[in-house]
Order: C-alpha cells, then sequence, then structure tokens
C-alpha cells in the first residue's frame, strides 16, 4: 500500500467545501538531471515504499480554519485538531479547540476531517501512479532553494477524487513538494471552480504536508477559502514504539 502525499486532506478540502488559482508559473526548462516522466514516476513510487517502511509514529497539531465571504456578511470558524499516527493503528483524530460559525465548523471543518478517513479506505484508487493519472514532463525550477521537476497531471478517469493540474517532485527525494490543481470531476454543481494549492515540508528524513489553501467559488455567490496549517510534526523513531511494545509493522499512511 503507498503513500499519497496530501491525498487525504487534499479531497477533504474538495468534497467539504462541496457541501458547504490554478495559477502557472514559469519553468526553467534547462534540465538538470535525464529523466522522463515514467522514470520520475516509478522513483516517487520507490521513496513512498521507503517512507512507509521507515515511518512508524507521529503527531501533529493542525489548524484549520474557514471563511466565507457572501454578498451581505462574512462568517468564519477555526478549529485545532491532535493528530496520532501509528503504523500498527492508522490515523486518530482529536478536536482540542473550536470556535467561530457552528454551520462551518459542522458543515466544512469537522467534515474535512471526516473526508480524510473516507479518501484514505482505498488508497491505490487515489495514488499518484500511471493506473490513475497520464504525466507529462514540464520542465523543472528551484522550490524553497531545491531542484524540483514539474509535471502536468491529467486523470485516466472522471474522479472526483483525482485531479488535474501541476505537481512538483523534489529532484534529489523524488517527494512531493508542491500541488497546484482542480478537482478531475467537479464535487457539485453548486461549485462554479476550486482552486488547491498544496505545499510539502520536510521533518527529519520525511515529507510532509505544510500548508493548504482551498478556494472555492459557489454558484450561488460567495467564496470559501479553507486553510490549513499542519504545524510542526513530532516523529518517534520505530526503537521507541517498540521499547514502549508496539510492534513493528509496515503500514502506509494517507497523509
Amino acid at each position: 500500500m503507498l503513500f499519497q502525499p496530501g491525498k487525504g486532506i487534499f479531497w477533504g478540502v474538495v468534497l467539504v467545501l462541496a457541501a458547504g488559482g490554478l495559477r502557472p508559473e514559469a519553468a526553467n526548462t534547462g534540465s538538470f538531471a535525464a529523466l522522463s516522466s515514467p522514470q520520475i514516476v516509478e522513483q516517487m513510487r520507490l521513496h513512498n515504499l521507503a517512507r512507509t517502511e521507515g515511518l512508524k509514529q507521529y503527531k501533529a497539531l493542525r489548524h484549520y480554519s474557514v471563511v466565507y465571504k457572501g454578498y451581505s456578511s462574512t462568517v468564519a470558524a477555526r478549529m485545532d485538531v491532535e493528530v496520532n499516527y501509528n503504523a500498527s493503528s492508522g490515523k486518530s483524530f482529536q478536536i482540542v479547540s473550536q470556535s467561530g460559525s457552528k454551520f462551518l465548523l459542522d458543515k466544512v471543518l469537522k467534515r474535512a476531517v471526516d473526508s480524510e478517513k473516507e479518501a484514505s479506505r482505498d488508497p491505490a484508487a487515489t495514488a499518484l501512479t500511471a493506473a490513475n493519472y497520464k504525466f507529462h514532463l514540464l520542465g523543472s525550477e528551484n522550490v524553497a532553494g531545491r531542484p524540483a521537476y514539474i509535471l502536468d497531471v491529467e486523470p485516466v478517469t472522471s474522479s472526483k477524487f483525482l485531479y488535474r493540474g501541476k505537481i512538483w517532485v523534489d529532484a534529489a527525494d523524488f517527494a512531493l513538494v508542491k500541488i497546484d490543481a482542480q478537482p478531475g470531476k467537479n464535487p457539485s454543481f453548486w461549485i462554479a471552480r476550486t482552486l488547491i494549492q498544496q505545499s510539502f515540508a520536510k521533518t527529519d528524513s520525511f515529507w510532509f504536508p505544510d500548508q493548504n489553501r482551498s478556494e472555492t467559488n459557489v454558484r450561488i455567490g460567495g467564496t470559501a477559502v479553507l486553510t490549513i496549517d499542519y504545524g510542526r510534526y513530532r516523529v518517534l523513531p520505530d526503537a521507541a514504539i517498540q521499547s514502549a511494545g508496539a510492534p513493528a509493522v509496515t503500514a502506509a499512511t494517507s497523509e
């Protein structure tokens, strides 16, 4: 089972706002490594397998916020959620604080957490693999001082759990570092457009989602912006888990 960085919360963002900018960037086409898009995708697969083997436990405190601006009013809500991951048991979520509009809390933020769980039930169906996407190498550029490949991704099938747009892949680690995309299929008639931007950062030797911003234009008027700050990750080594009595089991994370 493969790790898909940002997949769960990425689609939590889209599906939740359905219930309640893809921005082109200049690419440096100068090649720093002679790899084709199939070779890059294969290296991503190997990276994900290695991450699955190595990542046994972590925790983080996420900060969710949503602001809806209509014609005559603005409403908002915030929620902090503690996330714990263990390779043997998966992820658990605990709300530690919440404030603002009860409607947005119930219909957007809490559903974002529920949608992440839903999207993680079939990881293979949403993985960044040739089975789900067509890849086209656009070029390369530096992201946060590190060289990265830029790939155009197009879903093979029309699915609300897949997306179309651009991804940036770290040229050394072959991990996702950025996503600019739209849903492969509009999840709701009431949505005119959804633009999602997600960034990733490295903690210890592992890449994790760092920030997510989703802007949804609603057909009846108004704009909803959902942002997620993933906070600081605390990674617990495998040896510490074993000493605590937990079995060392290889499992995937659907972060």
